[in-house]
């Protein structure tokens, strides 16, 4: 099998940033690289996330219980992974490289949670989606942290000060703080590779950030590139 790698964080952390510029570094030195993202908008498969992050099912994230919003994600990953990058990952040279998979499930859904129920529900999403519904299960997570308020303050940048853009979880700025105390635990508990986005309170650049993550790939993930080895 390829490798599979996931970039993880708050929303306005730059996952799609650095998940492009990964792919397109991979691909430089010689990697078979597809680059995936999640949720997939673009697809059927993706219809009831819309719905949940629309408010359809109420106004606010914690309407919709961390075990029924899990199965919506979760439905979209079964069906991008059979339809769109199966080929590719069962190829021993490829490189699939995902913004947001399983991980986020981890993370939004723990933040509903109380924190003793954190490890149960994690051991059974895992099973649910890595053994039962049989996707692969990633070889290296990498998880972009930035402090809550910076997430704020990055996403109101992004749709220009338009609050009525945002989804439901971007919207609550209380889950969002969960959310980042979910996402230490998990990285933590399930060894991701941690990147400090911040330095001095503000953002690194992009190319700073990107050149830690690749070295994390080159290090943890197995990937030979060219000229290496």
């Amino acid at each position: 099998m390829g490798k599979l790698i996931v970039i993880e964080g708050l929303d306005g952390s730059g996952k799609g940033t650095q998940t492009a510029r990964l792919a397109q570094t991979l691909a430089e030195q010689g990697a078979a690289v597809r680059k995936v993202s999640f949720p997939d908008y673009a697809s059927d498969s993706s219809a009831l996330v819309k719905m949940y992050l629309a408010g359809e099912f109420g106004p606010r994230a914690d309407d919709v219980n961390a075990y029924a919003a899990s199965c919506f994600y979760a439905v979209d990953r079964y069906a991008s992974y059979k339809k769109d990058w199966k080929r590719d990952h069962d190829n021993d040279n490829g490189v699939v490289i995902a913004d947001r998979y399983t991980t986020s499930n981890a993370v939004h859904q723990c933040a509903k949670l109380d924190k003793k129920e954190w490890d149960g529900y994690l051991d059974w999403l895992f099973d649910f989606e890595y053994n039962k519904l049989g996707i692969p299960a990633p070889d290296l997570v990498i998880y972009l942290r930035v402090a809550p308020e910076v997430s704020r303050e990055l996403l109101s940048g992004r749709y220009g000060g338009d609050e009525q853009k945002k989804d439901i979880h971007e919207k609550d700025a209380e889950y969002l703080a969960r959310c980042r105390t979910a996402a230490d635990h998990c990285a933590e508990r399930l060894g991701w590779k941690t990147v400090e986005c911040l330095e001095n309170g503000a953002m690194r650049s992009v190319e700073s950030i990107g050149d830690e993550i690749l070295s994390l790939v080159r290090g943890t993930a197995g990937i030979t590139l060219r000229g290496e080895g």
